[in-house]
């Protein structure tokens, strides 16, 4: 029996992943997770502490997972050196391998340099916008000037029309190349960009509220937000990073988590829980019981939600599946 394993890299995945097929994946992928048809286990978290440049050492994720009845499972080792910017080299990388869900052999390597890990957590927060976000929204705060807050207004485009956009980044040079990417991206039309000098300026009076960094300090505060906001927090993947005053999720009426026990563990509510701003129980669902429609989003156009978005393994099963199954069908498999 012939094994043929085959090897993407960067380029061709890039072509093999279109922004709405990678949304699709991910409401599914959300609803099965929530509805106990899939298998995820915990994250690995690996520090690096010697790669330490101004504070900033290397971590690298490894995430795995299977969604039942599916062909493959996968697993995803994704790493962030923040301080490789200082060495003209790329903050990320990463792999993700794909395995025959029957018999075990591996059926990919796709060498995406963190792409897919990008790509799908951008997906991911188009999707909580779908469902949490008030249909009619102007103004958009972006809380972080990389490459995923690019990702989160571009997917976000697909899903809500907006105007405004007001970027902060702690590198102003960065957050000014953010917008200018932005202002010429297709996927978005009539809208005014601007970089803020504060978080402040930034968040106040925004419909919603992206965070997008690895901060190990809280930077959006509760008093800044006005009635009806949806934050949808990015950035918090690792017990040590906040992004949110706790106090944000305290005056939240609805706490949304990709997955309540990583949360618990990892994201933003896990602070929160902590410093008991919050109960567990204030949890108002995970998104895939949103996204398979057994309990309603939005509800109330004043209502303040928050979206803790850690990432979860089956996204990157979803998306590794997604990008195969494409590269066989052009391949004629």
């Amino acid at each position: 029996m012939s094994r043929e394993v085959l090897i993407l890299r960067e380029p061709e995945i890039r072509a093999l992943l279109d922004p709405q097929a990678c949304i699709a994946a991910m409401e599914q992928a959300f609803a099965a997770y929530s509805t106990g048809q899939t298998e995820l286990p915990g994250v690995i978290h690996l520090d690096i502490p010697e790669s330490d440049v101004s504070e900033k050492r290397g971590e690298i994720h490894v995430k795995a997972g299977y969604l039942h009845g599916g062909p493959y499972y996968a697993v995803k080792i994704v790493s962030g050196f923040a301080s490789n910017s200082q060495r003209g080299l790329p903050p990320n990388d990463g792999m993700v391998v794909v395995f025959d869900a029957n018999t075990g052999a591996p059926a990919a390597f796709l060498l995406d340099n963190g792409f897919i890990t990008g790509f799908r957590t951008g997906a991911a927060g188009a999707v909580a916008a779908k469902h949490l976000a008030r249909e009619k929204i102007a103004a958009i705060a972006v809380i972080g000037a990389g490459a995923q807050a690019r990702y989160q207004v571009e997917m976000l485009a697909l899903e809500r029309g907006f105007s405004e956009v007001r970027i902060w980044g702690r590198d102003s040079n960065k957050a000014q190349a953010c917008a200018g990417h932005l202002a010429k991206s297709p996927a978005i039309r009539a809208c005014n960009f601007a970089v803020t000098e504060s978080v402040q300026e930034a968040v106040e009076e925004a419909d919603l509220v992206i965070t997008v960094t690895a901060s190990r300090k809280p930077l959006v505060r509760a008093a800044w937000l006005k009635p009806g906001v949806t934050v949808i927090a990015v950035g918090s993947d690792a017990p040590d990073k906040q992004e949110l005053d706790v106090d944000v999720l305290g005056r939240a009426d609805k706490i949304v988590a990709d997955s309540i026990a990583q949360c618990l563990r990892l994201g933003e509510i896990r602070h929160a829980v902590e410093q008991r701003a919050m109960t567990k129980e204030k949890i108002y669902a995970e998104l895939g019981e949103i996204t398979a429609g057994l309990k309603p989003g939005r509800t109330s156009e004043d209502e303040i939600i928050v979206c803790d978005l850690t990432g979860v393994g089956v996204q990157d099963v979803a998306a590794g599946s997604l990008v195969l199954e494409r590269a066989k069908a052009e391949r004629g498999q």
